[in-house]
């Protein structure tokens, strides 16, 4: 029996999970709000904030869990990807835990995490092929048995998370812009305009150029109707998801083809969003494919994926 408590720090989420032989037994997550002024993460105040959350959410998980420190048999962190100040955080905590009880630190790649989060609470199916979305990331991965990862292609330039972001803070709307687009682009018509997308043969993504292309188009429709983006903001935000989301169904049904998998994934928090589920189990349907999401608490930055990788 082993039991772990895991520390996520990547970014502006402090998030502490206790795990114990393939069950998660509690998985705390403290959001900060201070960063929707800015319109986006402010690294130092991202940093600052991890230091005041995380003996409060450490003391949370612990308690939910009902396991005391001293059961602990290892302490897991993520090293990285992410901001350096948030990351610093949650492993100077780690490596103080560590010490002071005795027990190993394991240190866990911020990607790997979220190409285990569809799995949590299940046994993976290798291989499988992972599409990872979030704002820091946009990756196909090919994970063999082993839980061995192959990058098969990524993004060029910006995230396609950071792409819905920058797109909505063009438009207006609150920070963070994915949730919002998505909410606005459920009552609008997808086909009412057409933005470009990056459509290379090969398994790279590119989002700089739609969110120029949105600017511009802005642009020219608020000097001619400086109401427009009232007018149409439903079918605006309907057809920016379109362009954004039918280009990454676009790039994972020519990884399917690459690899001949019979099982695919979505992990990250773009994951949350309503039409990429919708379009991810409409092509697993038409190819015949196994499609596993994770849960909607798996989808943004958690420790509970931390711990599952480094059990």
């Amino acid at each position: 029996m082993a039991t772990l408590l895991a520390i996520e720090t990547s970014c502006d989420d402090t998030s502490v999970a206790v795990y114990r032989d393939g069950t998660v037994l509690s998985n705390v997550v403290s959001s900060q709000t201070q960063h929707n002024q800015f319109g986006g993460v402010f690294p130092e105040l991202a940093s600052r904030q991890h230091n005041k959350n995380i003996t409060q959410v450490t003391e949370w998980a612990l308690q939910k869990s009902e396991i005391r420190k001293q059961e602990l048999d290892a302490v897991a962190c993520t090293q990285g990807p992410g901001l350096l100040g948030s990351l610093m955080v949650g492993i100077a905590f780690a490596k103080a835990m560590a010490l002071s009880f005795g027990i190993p630190i394991i240190g866990v790649n911020h990607i790997e995490g979220h190409l285990i989060s569809p799995f949590i609470d299940t046994n993976p199916t290798f291989p499988y092929l992972c599409l990872t979305v979030s704002g820091g990331h946009t990756e196909l991965v090919l994970v063999k048995k082993g839980f061995i990862p192959t990058c098969l292609g990524g993004t060029m330039d910006d995230a396609v998370g950071e792409a819905f972001d920058k797109i909505a803070k063009l438009m207006g709307l609150a920070y963070p812009g994915g949730p919002e687009i998505d909410k606005y682009a459920k009552i609008g018509n997808p086909k009412t305009f057409s933005f470009p997308c990056y459509k290379g043969k090969n398994l790279n993504f590119s989002f700089s150029g739609v969110k120029t292309s949105v600017r511009y188009f802005l642009e020219k429709q608020l000097k001619e109707n400086p109401q427009f983006m009232e007018e149409h903001k439903e079918n605006l935000c309907a057809s920016i998801q379109f362009c954004l989301v039918e280009t990454l169904i676009e790039k994972l049904e020519l990884a399917i083809d690459e690899t001949g998998v019979q099982t695919i994934a979505i992990a990250g928090g773009v994951c949350a969003n309503s039409y990429l589920r919708k379009r991810s189990a409409e092509l697993a349907k038409q190819r015949n494919l196994t499609l596993q999401l994770p849960k909607f608490e798996y989808c943004t930055d958690n420790a509970a994926m931390i711990a599952q990788v480094a059990y």
